[in-house]
């Protein structure tokens, strides 16, 4: 008769409780990573919403401030502040915690109320991170927007003017500025010192290729183009300018405005103090379309007729404010154009 001889397999015992370990810590692996991917996205999704909203509240009110320091918009109690932040954060349901506005240093800076960590609206749920004893997750966004005057930038058309055909003349009445710096408006001294310049048209030195002219107004710029011939580059651009006035749209570009100008036409040397914005209606440059329109009658006045031997742009000097990240900013000068920027 075979005895049957049982044994006690221990290894296979431990072998088994090794494997429940390892699940273990899978599972915690495995938590953590559903926590992560749902939760962290939820944070995400969560707190983009909280700085587009501080972004949107920052960024109105400087516009408000760019255009005037007495709009009831521009201070800490701006109600289209509170209204964009609500608006940009439709599933955060948090407000404008504080809105900072500092004309001194002509910034805006919009913070958001925290949303804090739970189950009830407007609260941040961590679900899947508190079973793990994650339990804080205060979230908050900061924006600061800022609003000057341009000083650094491309100007789109390189046509530079006098100071005293800006001043006094923002929001006034549409006039012919005529680009001759010799015998053009004669009742206009070309700067403080009365400088005038013979044969300087007031053309600056184009970019390589390019329509525009790069401008910096602590640097003097050089005259380019001392003949009557439209700016070389140009076409496209003032195509698109009658494109736009067929379409009745506005044309508001940035013109340099120097102070003073020495040496004549194409040695002409002009300081410059800022950026005008000039709403555009008409122009002559010469030769045919595109580079002469509405040069007749413009706005229904034949005293700002532009023929002849006229070369000129018509129009008036507006107050203007954009966002506009092409120019650095500088201190607000008195000549209607104003950049606002998000700097944080």
């Amino acid at each position: 008769m075979r005895r049957v001889i049982a044994t006690y397999d221990g290894g296979a015992d431990r072998e088994r409780g090794a494997v429940a370990v390892v699940t273990a810590l899978l599972l915690v692996v495995l938590l953590a990573a559903g926590a992560l991917a749902v939760d962290g996205g939820m944070l995400y999704a969560k707190r983009a919403q909280l700085q587009s909203g501080a972004d949107a509240a920052a960024i109105a009110v400087a516009q408000k401030c760019g255009a005037s320091l007495s709009d009831p918009q521009c201070s800490s109690t701006s109600t289209l502040a509170a209204s964009l932040t609500q608006s940009n954060m439709y599933q955060a349901q948090a407000g404008i915690g504080s809105l900072a506005v500092n004309t001194t240093a002509q910034t805006v800076t919009a913070v958001t109320q925290p949303l804090q960590p739970g189950m009830q609206a407007g609260s941040v749920s961590l679900f899947l991170a508190q079973t793990l004893g994650i339990t804080s997750a205060t979230l908050g966004a900061t924006a600061t927007a800022a609003w000057g005057s341009p000083s650094k930038g491309i100007a789109p058309f390189p046509l530079a003017f006098s100071v005293c055909q800006v001043q006094g003349m923002v929001g006034g009445a549409y006039q012919l500025l005529q680009d001759h710096g010799s015998g053009a408006n004669p009742s206009c001294n070309y700067g403080p010192s009365g400088a005038v310049v013979p044969g300087g048209f007031g053309w600056l030195v184009q970019n390589p290729n390019q329509c525009g002219a790069t401008i910096d107004i602590a640097s003097s710029e050089g005259g380019s183009a001392p003949g009557n011939s439209p700016p070389p580059n140009c076409t496209t651009i003032m195509q698109n300018w009658v494109n736009t006035l067929q379409a009745g749209q506005q044309i508001v570009v940035l013109l340099p405005v120097f102070t003073a100008v020495t040496g004549t036409g194409s040695g002409a040397v002009y300081t410059l103090a800022g950026f005008a914005a000039f709403s555009v209606i008409g122009w002559n440059f010469g030769s045919n379309s595109p580079a002469v329109y509405n040069n007749q009658n413009p706005n229904g006045s034949s005293a700002l007729a532009c023929t002849g031997n006229c070369r000129g742009i018509i129009g008036q000097f507006i107050n203007y404010v954009d966002l506009d990240s092409v120019y650095q900013l500088g201190p607000s000068t008195s000549f209607g154009a104003t950049i606002v920027k998000l700097t944080n």
